[in-house]
């Protein structure tokens, strides 16, 4: 059971921390300027043609 709650304890405190940053950078990402620009190229992909 030592093992459980050392993993555990990890996962409550640095392991929510992880996720927490991680999510907030890939909204900083989605969000960043001139993203709109790189986005619309990107769904424009499929109608291109050769």
């Amino acid at each position: 059971m030592e093992t459980y709650t050392a993993m555990r304890h990890f996962a409550d405190s640095w392991g929510m921390l992880a996720m927490l940053l991680f999510f907030v950078g890939s909204v900083l990402f989605i969000f960043r300027p001139g993203a709109k620009k790189l986005a619309d190229e990107a769904a424009s992909i499929p109608l291109k043609e050769d």
